[in-house]
C-alpha cells in the first residue's frame, strides 16, 4: 500500500469516526529538516566546534592540493 492510499484510508476512517484528520504525508517535512539542522547546529556549539561552515571548510582542506 502506498503512502496516499493509506492516508486516504485514514482520512475517510477519520471521517467516518468523527476524528480530525491525519496531516498530509510530506506537511511537516521542511519543519523536520529545519529543526535537524537546528539540533546538529547546537550539538556543535556544545562539543566546542563551529556552527557553520564545516562541511565547505572541510572540503577544501581535502581538496587543497599539499605542498611538499
Amino acid at each position: 500500500m502506498s503512502i496516499t492510499q493509506q492516508y486516504l484510508l485514514d482520512s475517510h476512517r477519520a471521517r467516518v469516526l468523527g476524528e480530525p484528520e491525519p496531516p498530509a504525508p510530506g506537511r511537516h517535512d521542511v519543519g523536520v529538516l529545519r529543526e535537524l539542522r537546528d539540533r546538529r547546529r547546537f550539538d556543535a556549539v556544545i562539543a566546542g566546534r563551529p556552527a557553520r561552515g564545516r562541511v565547505r571548510y572541510a572540503l577544501r582542506r581535502w581538496l587543497r592540493p599539499r605542498a611538499l
